[in-house]
């Protein structure tokens, strides 16, 4: 059975990553890409579809950690013999993706066996594997990997084995590289000196934060976490490093979160340029301009890390599923009609302006056409934020978004002095602001609604000061927090939306943890409302649920008490460190994005 969501560790080379568990197993690799198949797959099934455990024998104790400010994991384990403990890294991607693992005596001596299973295709493919000079291959169709090791390895049911000790100063590294099955093997590594480039790597990153706030360590873990979950060679950015990890102990709320969503933009790009990481924020926004090029009408709301458009959705029945799940390959909700996400990217790009990234390029060209979608397709229904399968509805936070993208097109015209229709524009602004009003917020229960007509609650009405549509102090605020906060809040933490068995307008079983990107949104409320013991309170609840190693999950099972959903999540970590920066008084990414509305 896989661990605990949160008793993982993410170790990454800005191409992929990998999940390290507390017992010193391997569950999830996949290889070359964050949506390649998988070669560790145990996470999503059993042991035997792929893992790669390393596990003292008679363990009493386990303690982990990063190194400092890196991506560098060790785990320490203490047994009746002594101590030792593993270093897990992936070096800074070069030609082919590598995993290290290095077992280091601390004290006395400890006994570990060593079972790697290699399973291609999401754990479908049983390799044949053979020796090849001092390396261990496994190969089957278009996948090899070299095991390189000085443990003496044996195979057992289909398993590469070895059994050894390690005592107070030795060092056991095990070395595993994934390449194309066609291409010549890859040229050995040495574990010693890729573990100095690696700590080098990250220090060397993070010494760009320009964050110094009360939350530091939060921040900067954060920071590292949306930087492992980066694709350099196009900067674009995945939700999460997994697939399938349920929002639901047991049901069927499982998605592939392994690709680029575009409702993520705003708040990435805020956060990378707020804590002094120009360079990330160039490359995603470049990410968001070669991928939504072309129709607007053809404007999707996610993408593959390069871009891709086809994300074709389907179940890996041979795998068992986290906790009995449905494992799902691909996203379906790629083909949705979501209308917020024109919000998204013309804030983006509005807001990239602002901070001073490259004006002079086709972007504004881009942005005139999408707005002449907007304009011609802002009445219609739509899937929404929260991507339902129950059928399109007039979402209130769509509608928001499009107030958002008719409202960024004025500003960048009056702002920049970029040719457009203003006055057109203008009007457009004004009209959808007014429907909203009209139809989108209940006068009688004083709060904005899911939907027009509806008399359901959506956490995503907390973005309305957020995104500068009305000040935090207006009632039309107060009165939907105030909601929020009587129907939606569970323990202290927020649901995403109305859940009962008579409520279909998402097509599935009610019933999901709270959605911490919701949480941290109340904070942002609760702190341009002024009212900051409340904000404070909320965010330490936030950080008391992040893992031993600082990671967030998508959401929180107050029942059970365990973080759930896809791991770990883009969209817990860029909310983490907006709302760190609002309440250190910092210019915080809230109020530069809602301007001088948000107060």
């Amino acid at each position: 059975m896989p661990l605990p969501i949160e008793d993982y560790a993410i170790i990454a080379d800005t191409h992929t990553s990998a999940l390290v568990g507390r017992n010193g197993s391997i569950d999830w690799l996949c290889v070359p890409r964050f949506d390649s198949g998988a070669i560790f797959a145990a996470l999503l099934g059993t042991a035997d579809n792929g893992h790669w455990s390393l596990r003292p024998r008679d363990v009493v104790t386990t303690r982990r950690r990063y190194r400092d400010e890196t991506l560098v994991l060790e785990t320490e384990f203490e047994t009746p013999g002594g101590v030792a403990r593993i270093i897990d890294f992936m070096p800074p991607r070069t030609e082919s993706p590598s995993v290290i693992r290095i077992v280091e005596g601390v004290r006395g001596e400890v006994h570990f066996d060593m079972e790697l299973r290699l399973r291609f295709d999401y754990g479908h493919v049983v390799p044949w594997v053979y020796r090849e000079g001092e390396a261990l291959v496994a190969v089957a169709g278009p996948d090899a990997a070299w095991l390189r090791t000085p443990a003496t390895l044996f195979g057992e049911n289909l398993t590469t084995k070895a059994d050894f000790a390690v005592r107070a100063g030795e060092r056991v590294p095990f070395v595993l590289t994934w390449r194309p099955s066609h291409l010549p093997p890859p040229e050995p590594l040495d574990p010693a000196h890729e573990l100095g480039v690696t700590e080098g790597y990250w220090r060397g990153w993070v010494s760009a934060c320009t964050y110094e706030g009360e939350w530091r360590d939060a921040v900067v873990r954060s920071l590292l976490t949306l930087k492992a979950l980066t694709y350099a060679p196009t900067g674009g950015i995945v939700a999460a490093a997994t697939t399938s990890l349920p929002e639901k102990l047991g049901g069927v709320r499982n998605w592939d979160y392994r690709f680029c969503w575009l409702r993520d933009a705003t708040i990435t790009l805020q956060s990378l340029l707020f804590s002094g990481f120009q360079s990330e924020a160039i490359a995603w926004r470049k990410w968001l301009l070669r991928a939504i090029a072309g129709n607007p009408a053809e404007l999707q709301i996610m993408y593959g890390v390069a871009g891709e458009r086809r994300l074709d959705e389907y179940i890996a029945d041979w795998l068992t599923g986290y906790d009995g799940n449905p494992v799902r390959i691909g996203n379906a909700a790629a083909e949705q009609f979501q209308l917020d996400v024109y919000g998204e990217v013309m804030d983006a790009l509005h807001q990239g302006r602002r901070a001073g990234l490259k004006a002079d390029d086709p972007a504004w060209g881009l942005q005139v056409k999408l707005m002449e979608f907007v304009e011609e397709h802002w009445q219609e229904p739509d899937e929404g934020i929260w991507e339902v399968r129950g059928g399109s509805q007039h979402f209130t936070h769509s509608k928001l978004m499009a107030w958002v993208a008719a409202d960024r097109a004025v500003k960048a015209i009056e702002e920049f002095g970029l040719d457009g229709p203003l006055e057109r524009w203008t009007v457009l602004r004004d009209t959808i602001r007014a429907d909203i009003l009209e139809k989108g917020y209940d006068p009688v229960r004083k709060t904005f609604t899911q939907y027009y007509g509806s008399e359901e609650l959506d956490a995503a009405m907390l973005m309305v000061p957020l995104v500068g549509f009305l000040p935090a102090g207006d009632e039309h605020v107060r009165g939907t927090v105030k909601a929020i906060e009587e129907h939606l809040m569970v323990d202290g933490f927020v649901q995403r939306y109305t859940q009962h068995p008579d409520t279909e307008v998402d097509g599935l079983p009610p019933g999901e943890g709270a959605f911490l990107a919701c949480t941290f949104w109340l904070a942002d409320n609760y702190a341009l409302m002024g009212r900051h013991e409340e904000a404070r309170e909320t965010f330490a609840r936030l950080l008391a649920l992040r893992n031993d190693v600082g990671l967030l999950s998508e959401e929180y099972d107050t029942t059970a008490g365990r973080l759930v959903g896809n791991f770990p999540q883009a969209f817990s970590h860029v909310p983490l460190i907006d709302t760190a920066r609002t309440l250190s008084n910092a210019l915080a990414p809230t109020e530069a994005r809602a301007g001088e509305n948000s107060r």
